[in-house]
């Protein structure tokens, strides 16, 4: 990274996934280079943020020719990958649960979801793609013996924050939260959200920009 992490506002870092997930998408429609403009009007981010966002890691662009999708792939890659195996837990085996777990989400293929909880009797127990469902109530043991502090949030919205909690009290650090709960958490966890929204704005900018193509 071109400057110490802890100089980098937190918004900055949550938007590089976006960054990268849009870009990625380019590529695969042979764009060799994109420009701020043309990522804000699919993401819905101010040009001058994105600029902004970029400067702080070094020179990542030209001006009057923007960047390269390439070398954008490159250093996304470098700042969002992690070379060591990341195990992840995933609450909540509904119908969102039960298909990331058939799927095995995950974003490169040193992150799994090893271990899954539910609280219906009927799903206890049971395998669901590689993952034994566990009961709620092993959460805390069995994501301190994994020493697990990653987890998928897809429970029902009422129950989101009592299910944070006790993540928080078993040591998680990182929440991706698919309810539509803004669940609190204190200030040593960190919670994403999945907006929805965002993904519709970059889906509505690509069916007017490219579906031709």
């Amino acid at each position: 990274m071109a400057q110490n992490q802890a100089k980098i506002p937190r918004a900055t870092l949550k938007r590089l996934p976006l960054y990268y997930r849009f870009v990625n998408t380019l590529k695969t429609k042979g764009i060799d280079r994109v420009n701020s403009k043309t990522i804000s009007e699919a993401l819905n981010i101010e040009s001058a943020t994105i600029r902004r966002d970029f400067s702080y890691f070094g020179e990542l662009g030209k001006k009057g020719y923007g960047y390269n999708i390439d070398s954008l792939l490159e250093f996304f890659k470098s700042e969002l990958s992690n070379s060591e195996d990341i195990h992840i837990a995933i609450v909540g085996v509904g119908n969102l649960g039960r298909a990331l777990l058939t799927y095995n989400f995950s974003i490169h293929d040193e992150m799994t979801i090893t271990e899954a909880f539910d609280i219906d009797k009927e799903i206890v127990g049971q395998q669901v793609g590689e993952v034994k469902v566990h009961h709620i109530n092993e959460l805390q043991q069995v994501l301190e013996t994994q020493d697990i502090n990653v987890v998928i949030l897809t429970t029902p919205e009422k129950v989101a924050q009592s299910v944070v909690d006790q993540l928080v009290e078993a040591n998680v650090k990182g929440i991706l939260n698919f309810t539509p709960a803004r669940v609190d958490v204190p200030n040593t966890v960190q919670v994403h959200h999945i907006d929805l929204g965002i993904e519709l704005q970059s889906l509505l900018f690509f069916m007017k920009n490219y579906s031709n193509q």
